[in-house]
């Protein structure tokens, strides 16, 4: 769950890499997610670990073509084409689940398409990452991309709606699984922050420790956590700043705005980093 973000005047198009650009800049560009690159080894020893994915690769002709379209549909997504890095990355089923989710938790903030739409590709990748997870348990971020677009959907019902219809619960088991294989994941820390401050905003303190567990502390735990791991990601800082508005909208305004100022400080290392960079410039939320 995240902030509602507003269609920029223009995407950004300067983030297109060659395959050896793009596996050059693969740490820094994962650094908030850790996604291994997606060689044919990783695939490799995926296949060891899953007979049934290892039959699944087998059957599609192999690891090092699939390594291939896999690393063309990230390039999509990094170069901010991200219907088209949804596209590429459905076409490879459980391997593309997390290319294919991420893009549609994010085209799903930005595209101007009608609620219709937005929630039939929404509710296409909840049951994308459903498959993926039970095909590739081990991998974090087949949680993560799920609890992700679990959360768009969420923000797009209302979060009281998504707590009473229980979505906001599958989004914490999904990120709590996702810390639990990879805890050094910022992006899940960030998310399970925000987790926290909004039910907190919602309900009040006391009831929002009492009925389900959360707190303000636990929020600033999570996202101290997160610039830890990744301080030059603008999202991170950026979301930072909303869950203490959130968490206190008076007493963290500064705060809030200082971390704005160090999100549209970033150096964009793709187009969705120029996005949030560009919506850091743009000032505090109204």
């Amino acid at each position: 769950m995240t902030q509602k973000r507003t269609a920029p005047a223009r995407r950004a198009t300067a983030h297109r890499h060659t395959p050896e650009q793009l596996k050059a800049l693969w740490d820094r560009l994962h650094l908030t997610d850790r996604e291994p690159w997606p060689g044919d080894a990783q695939i490799t020893r995926a296949m060891a670990a899953r007979p049934a994915f290892a039959e699944w690769v087998r059957a599609q002709g192999g690891a090092r073509p699939l390594a291939a379209a896999l690393q063309a549909a990230w390039a999509e997504f990094h170069a901010g084409a991200f219907t088209r890095a949804i596209e590429l990355g459905a076409a490879l089923g459980p391997l593309g689940a997390c290319v294919a989710n991420r893009a549609a938790a994010v085209e799903s903030l930005y595209t101007r398409s009608g609620e219709r739409v937005v929630a039939k590709m929404l509710l296409t990748a909840m049951d994308r990452g459903e498959q993926a997870t039970a095909m590739l348990p081990q991998h974090p971020n087949t949680h993560y991309t799920l609890a992700l677009v679990l959360g768009r959907y969420s923000q797009r019902i209302s979060i009281m709606r998504a707590i009473t219809e229980g979505l906001a619960a599958r989004v914490k088991a999904q990120l709590d699984q996702t810390l639990t294989l990879e805890p050094r994941h910022a992006e899940a820390h960030v998310a399970l922050g925000l987790y926290h401050a909004e039910i907190v905003h919602k309900l009040g303190g006391l009831m929002a420790s009492l009925t389900y567990g959360v707190s303000a502390r636990a929020a600033l735990e999570h996202f101290q956590r997160a610039v830890q791991l990744a301080p030059s990601s603008p999202i991170v800082h950026m979301e930072y700043a909303y869950a203490l508005l959130l968490l206190d909208a008076a007493r963290n305004r500064d705060e809030a705005q200082s971390l704005y100022r160090e999100a549209a400080a970033c150096e964009p290392m793709d187009a969705m980093e120029a996005l949030d960079v560009e919506r850091a410039k743009r000032g505090l939320p109204s």
